[in-house]
Parts: C-alpha cells; structure tokens; sequence
C-alpha cells in the first residue's frame, strides 16, 4: 500500500472528487479519514454487523467483516438485508467520469450455495427525486450456488432477432448473454464467471445482445474459496454506448466492456457511487465477508500493479 499512501500525500486536497484518491486498510477501530467510507444506518441495515477486527486480514493490522443475519419480518415484501459501506457523498464521481477501485474481499465460511440473490459489491447512479422506477447497479458483483460472476445493467435495448436457446451458448462472440426486462426497462448482462460456472448456472440470460461488447481476457474470476481476491475495477458509465467497464482479480485481467452501461432516465442523479458488503434477499442464515485494502483514484497505478494496467 506504500505507493497509494505516496499517491494520497502528492495528491492533497482535490477540487473535484474525480482526483480524490482514497485509502483505508481498516486497521484502526473505523473508518480512516482519508477513506471516504462509512456504514450507512437505514431499515435494511439494521440486519447487519460491522466489525474491525484483526484476526483475519490480507495485510496490516486489520481488516474489516460485515454480516448479515435474519432480520425481514415476514409481513414486509420485497426485503433485503444488508450490511454496506458507501462512498461520503462528497467524494461520489461524476457519472460521466472513469475512476479505478480496488479492494479485497474473502468469503467467511459457510459460503452460501442455494439459489439466492447475494451481492458482494456494486456501482449504482444517484436517484433524483423525480426519478420512476427501481434501478438496479450498473455493476455488481454476485455470488449464487456458491459461484462468483459479474453483472452490467442498461436500458432496454429491444433484440434485433428473436431470442435463442435458453442457455448462455445461444451467442456469439461479439454478443453477450442478456437477460431482457422490458417491464422495468432494463436489461442485465453477464460479464465474467468464475471456472465453475456452468450454463444452466446462467439460464436466465437467455438472450443475446451486441449493445455491451465483453473482451474476454483470458481468466475466470477466482471462486470465492479460494481465499483473498483482491479486485482493481474501472467504472465508466455511459448509456448512451460510451461505457467502458475492466475488471482485474489477483493482478489478472478478467474482462473489458464497452458500450451501453448504466441507465439515463429522467430524474438520475449526476454522480455514481460504490457500495461493498453482504447485501441479499431475505433469508434464514448468517452471511458474512472480510473486506480489506480499500482505495480509490483516477489513476489504475494507484489501485493495480502498474505492470498489468491496461495501456490507454
């Protein structure tokens, strides 16, 4: 982490949040100023836990753990429990600007392995007070039957063709499997996988779509017991087709997407913001992560190796 603290001291106080590099290791009792983190207090929320701790940690002192357990009354519809730490408003990066992340996650035992919405990570578009409908994250990164992948969200985009066979082999190699959702006017995509992904683990992606182009890089996405995984993410939206999407894991590159990526309705918000930690649908267990190395810039030789950044 000594070149990011270097990076953070030369950088100072920034004008506009875009050139903010931020850093923490959670290896205090909270959040470190320099951070721009904190753990956001709502309804859903109050299913989660927030511990520094420092038994487990990929370097330092400490590390960070967040868990979930029961919590949605069974009278209330469409409840998640969550336990997630936002960006500071202040910090949050205009929506039509690139930014790097980077921080690293490790999956406490028992992984979950059912059927589930379970989200480790996400990049989401401020929503206005005018704005209808329910928006999901541009990005996410997910977990279900115990296998890590990769999601991108945009605008309905109508298919030029008819939809192929139900599984993610239906495309080609310049599509992306997709699944359609006309009703909320808004379709997913899957971007990686982990190597135990199979496609009946995709089957709800049963389209195709060539409006979000995925470069295969070469590497799967760790699986989650496999110990620290330690992400680098550049996030640009742009649904208007100028979105730009890398994912890096362990210092490999997983993917690069372009295109259609994130959602332009009227009433979003001007900024994009990231929030990490156990977030699903109701459930019956415990849940829990590890998060480590935590930081931010404009800049990927701040947030990856410099040897493995992607050349402009």
């Amino acid at each position: 982490m000594a070149f990011l603290a270097a990076a953070l001291s030369a950088t100072g106080a920034a004008a506009e949040p875009i050139g903010d590099v931020l850093i923490d290791g959670f290896d205090g009792k909270d959040f470190s100023p320099s951070g721009g983190l904190y753990y956001r207090q709502n309804f859903e929320q109050q299913a989660g836990k927030v511990e520094f701790q420092s038994e487990i940690k990929q370097t330092g002192a400490g590390a960070l753990k967040l868990s979930v357990k029961p919590f949605c009354p069974k009278v209330r519809k469409n409840c998640s429990e969550r336990a997630e730490v936002w960006e500071k408003t202040q910090h949050r990066v205009p929506y039509d600007q690139g930014v790097w992340y980077g921080f690293a996650v490790k999956f406490a035992d028992p992984i979950p392995k059912d059927d589930h919405r379970y989200l480790i990570a996400q990049w989401k578009r401020e929503i206005g007070p005018e704005a209808v409908g329910d928006f999901s994250p541009f990005l996410a990164l997910r977990l279900n039957h115990g296998k890590l992948f990769a999601t991108i969200e945009t605008n309905y985009i109508a298919p030029t063709k008819a939809a192929g066979p139900s599984t993610v082999k239906a495309c080609s190699d310049k599509q992306t499997p997709v699944w359609y959702r006309p009703d909320t006017n808004q379709m997913r995509a899957l971007i990686a996988t982990d190597d135990k992904w199979t496609p009946q683990d995709g089957k709800q992606f049963n389209s195709c779509t060539d409006a979000i182009v995925v470069t295969d890089r070469g590497n799967k996405l760790p699986t989650p017991d496999s110990g620290w995984i330690d992400f680098a993410i550049y996030t640009k939206p742009g649904p208007d087709g100028s979105g730009h999407v890398e994912i890096f894991a362990n210092n490999k590159w997983i993917v690069t997407v372009k295109g259609n990526i994130g959602h332009g309705d009227k009433g979003l918000g001007d900024n994009q913001y990231f929030k990490f930690g156990p977030y699903r649908a109701a459930d019956k267990t415990e849940w829990a992560l590890y998060f480590d190395n935590f930081r931010r810039s404009p800049r990927c030789s701040d947030v990856l190796d410099a040897s493995v950044c992607p050349v402009p």
